[in-house]
């Protein structure tokens, strides 16, 4: 099994990218397949409403020239999708905003490309506002037919310069507990996802 974790900030070896390879930790150890891309400051840009998703029924974005369709194609072939953001001004970074207004339009342009996979969200926070960027990524996994596997916690982690998450004890459990129910709800769910409704 696959598992996907896009990171949403642009920090290189930032808090967010910490908390998701604790999660993929977990999941590597219970045998899957893990890979971690990285969105935040890529320049992806936002969906333009032209709907030609639509008409082409190809899973590709019309819109060239950025990272969109390479990730996309990787958010198809992944049974978990993990996607991780900071907390900007009580938001998911922009540019994770960007991957998840195209990823959502171009997965129900094409009959519902997400149904059944597993969907969590990860966020990283210096104090406040982790409610709106955890809730922002879980709204696009609901309207994606998506299965969104719990925790012990709200899956945040606090920390304002690199590294510090790493010091909060419960938010790094929460990581690893995460991890290992995406691995049984990614197994209970495997054998029963041709019958998935669309």
């Amino acid at each position: 099994m696959y598992a996907l974790a896009i990171n949403g900030s642009p920090r290189k070896g930032g808090n967010t990218e910490l908390l998701l390879n604790e999660v993929l930790s977990s999941l590597h150890d219970a045998g899957w397949e893990t890979e971690l891309v990285k969105v935040g400051g890529t320049g992806i840009r936002g969906c333009l409403a032209c709907q030609k998703c639509f008409g082409n029924k190809d899973n590709q974005c019309t819109i060239e020239g950025d990272k969109f369709n390479d990730i996309f194609s990787k958010m198809l072939k992944a049974d978990a999708v993990i996607l991780g953001s900071p907390t900007y001004f009580a938001a998911v970074s922009a540019d994770l905003k960007a991957l998840i207004e195209r990823a959502g339009y171009v997965a129900y342009a094409n009959n519902h490309a997400f149904s059944g996979k597993l969907g969590a969200a990860v966020v990283a926070v210096r104090r406040g506002g982790t409610t709106h960027v955890y809730d922002t990524i879980n709204h696009m996994f609901q309207m994606s037919r998506m299965i969104i596997p719990c925790s012990t916690y709200w899956n945040m982690g606090f920390g304002l310069n690199k590294g510090e998450v790493l010091e909060d004890e419960e938010g790094i459990a929460n990581m690893r507990h995460l991890g290992k129910c995406i691995d049984w709800l990614g197994r209970a769910v495997k054998p029963h996802i041709a019958d998935y409704p669309k």
